[in-house]
């Protein structure tokens, strides 16, 4: 951490942590300590079916049931308090569908390595910017077909000896190994159906957004990020040299970055 680094008025921020796919509230642990003693709120939300949340993932079948426990969240906070939503890699998705249906309510979110699709997976070319195309390192995701052998697929995990070498490659090997025995399946079949149509009125533009790029990401790779930056402008993009995990690579500097971000919300 940058011990110039100033920090924005901390007590005036509650900042929520959204995990991407196979993930949990688990994977931030390392952020939130360095958030937390430098007096920030911290809340890490496990969606449905990841962490310590018993759903079978392959009965996850659409993204508002995944993304039901961050919207039963944001519903019951208080009228007049707002928050700061930070989203790593498919958290993005969980983010923008916040923005649409609370975008009163958040002061400002931070996508971190994540998917930034204003309208969620609704084009071909949304699909294009926004999927993982990890096909040069071979076969492998391991999929489930919870609703047939002649059903598309309902959930996806990477096969334990690639997760090192595609996930967290500039990680340390000892948070690269308990994030392999923590990860579990992701709804695939929820995600892929993330469609954000917007409503008339809807403060989607309104909510200050913030790019997080991860420069040697071998999962979103830096030409996907950018595709999505070119095409729904934030209003701040910060650069990381890191893998597609820089909460676990980078903690420090990732620390820095939020708290730089956070230094331009104006109350």
């Amino acid at each position: 951490m940058n011990p110039e680094t100033e920090v924005a008025n901390p007590h005036h921020h509650h900042l929520i942590l959204i995990h991407g796919v196979g993930h949990g509230a688990w994977c931030w642990y390392k952020i939130r300590c360095l958030l937390e003693a430098s007096g920030y709120k911290v809340t890490c939300i496990d969606l449905k079916g990841a962490g310590i949340d018993q759903s079978d993932p392959n009965t996850i079948l659409t993204f508002e049931d995944y993304n039901t426990p961050l919207i039963h969240f944001l519903s019951s906070l208080p009228q007049n308090e707002k928050v700061i939503l930070v989203g790593h890699s498919a958290g993005g998705l969980s983010l923008t569908d916040a923005i649409h249906r609370f975008g009163n309510k958040i002061n400002m979110a931070i996508y971190v390595a994540a998917n930034m699709l204003k309208h969620g997976f609704s084009t071909d070319q949304d699909i294009k910017d926004g999927e993982p195309n990890l096909s040069a390192f071979g076969n492998v995701n391991e999929f489930t077909f919870g609703l047939g052998p002649d059903q598309p697929p309902t959930s996806v995990i990477i096969k334990e000896n690639f997760r090192h070498q595609i996930m967290y490659h500039m990680s340390p090997v000892q948070d690269s190994s308990l994030a392999s025995m923590l990860l579990r399946p992701g709804p695939v079949m929820a995600l892929q159906s993330a469609r954000f149509e917007g409503n008339i009125g809807d403060d989607a533009d309104c909510v200050p957004r913030v790019y997080i790029k991860t420069m040697n990401d071998r999962v979103l790779k830096p030409e996907k990020q950018d595709a999505m930056i070119k095409r729904w402008r934030p209003s701040q993009v910060f650069v990381l040299e890191s893998d597609h995990s820089p909460f676990f690579s980078t903690p420090f500097l990732l620390f820095d970055l939020l708290v730089k971000a956070l230094a331009s919300i104006k109350y």
